[in-house]
């Protein structure tokens, strides 16, 4: 078990916030916690660690949002982040952590920008099947990476204007069946080590804390505000992947 007091000083709060961020946020947020902690740890044991935490919080948001999601395409969803867990479990070995965090921080501003520079949408963007696959499935493959799978997801999900509940709630389903599914080639590619185990077992307690705070703010938001939080949140950490992308260029 890690006993450095630095990995605890970095990595508590960092469970507290991807609570908060699954619990009323839509996993927006919940990006920055896996480089939070990579700051005391490298990056695949930090993945490692998180995502026995992520799985028992996204147990609590089952609970907390059951019924409270995107009935009609969360299959297809699913299909689709199920084909980026595969393919982002290919590319471990390979990818640049860096040149990956760059790619999703630009896109990230990118589409935070256009969507704030575009005229102010009244209806709701309807459903397709083809942005549908492409955006879960890249949120598959990123979550794999460094479980930075909610910018992609929002690409797709936020012009869809749900009730902000059911946003969360369909957030909540589908990382729920990704994070449950990652647990395979994690445990395939070794990540998970006794020590990191463990470490995964000491810091489960602030799961249900984070989760729980998240539901709370989330049901005191109106629901305007909720969005335009939720874009704010998106641009943050954009910003906060691409400085982390060009600070470890090599």
């Amino acid at each position: 078990m890690i006993t450095d007091p630095a990995f605890y000083f970095v990595a508590i709060p960092a469970i507290i916030l991807v609570g908060i961020s699954k619990g009323g946020f839509g996993s927006g947020v919940g990006i920055l916690a896996t480089p939070m902690v990579a700051l005391a740890v490298p990056m695949t044991q930090a993945a490692a660690i998180l995502l026995p935490i992520l799985c028992l919080m996204d147990v609590i948001g089952l609970i907390a949002y059951r019924g409270r999601w995107m009935r009609d395409h969360i299959v297809l969803l699913l299909c689709g982040g199920i084909v980026g867990v595969a393919l982002g479990t290919l590319a471990f070995s390979y990818i640049d952590d860096a040149m990956l965090r760059i790619g999703i921080g630009a896109f990230a501003i990118s589409f935070v920008v256009h969507r704030l520079a575009s005229p102010a949408q009244a209806e709701a963007t309807p459903h397709s099947a083809a942005k549908g696959l492409i955006w879960s499935a890249a949120s598959g493959f990123t979550s794999t990476l460094i479980h930075a799978g909610g910018p992609p997801l929002n690409v797709y999900l936020l012009p869809r204007k749900l009730d902000k509940a059911v946003f969360v709630g369909t957030t909540v389903v589908f990382f729920a069946v990704i994070n449950a599914v990652k647990l395979l080639p994690y445990t395939w590619l070794g990540l998970f080590d006794p020590a990191n185990l463990k470490t995964s077992a000491v810091l489960a307690p602030l799961a249900p804390v984070g989760i729980l705070l998240g539901v709370w703010m989330m049901r005191r938001i109106p629901q305007e505000a909720f969005y335009r939080i939720c874009y704010a949140i998106l641009l943050v950490v954009g910003a906060k992947l691409l400085w982390d992308g060009f600070s470890g260029l090599k």
